[in-house]
């Protein structure tokens, strides 16, 4: 079943991950949006975060689904950006995702049945 998550991204230019090579690298609220979808439809991100652990052969692979079908929208709202994701993944990889890259700078605003 899918799930719309609504985000907020206070300060965007805040929204960078830890790790640079993982995190968000666009200014904009589409770039944003393109970014997390892509995370959501693909194993490119989680693969990247995988090779970097020190055991990557034991990370979980149930971390690493994808959804083909996420939907990701975004839009700026004065001075934050606003992101409505909808996806069918678990909600531990869909915020494991965007903690990789925006790290705690995000804030989840609603969750409802898409």
């Amino acid at each position: 079943m899918a799930v719309r998550y609504l985000l907020r991204l206070p300060e965007p230019e805040k929204a960078r991950g830890s790790e640079p090579a993982l995190a968000f690298r666009s200014e904009g609220a589409e770039g944003f949006a393109e970014e997390l979808q892509a995370a959501l439809r693909g194993r490119g991100l989680f693969e990247r975060w995988r090779a970097m652990q020190d055991e990557p052969d034991e990370v979980e692979e149930s971390l690493g689904v994808v959804d083909p079908d996420a939907v990701v929208t975004g839009r700026q709202e004065d001075l934050h950006i606003a992101l409505e994701a909808t996806t069918s993944l678990p909600g531990a990889v869909f915020k494991h995702r965007l903690r990789l890259l925006a790290g705690a700078n995000w804030e989840l605003a609603d969750v409802r049945s898409a």
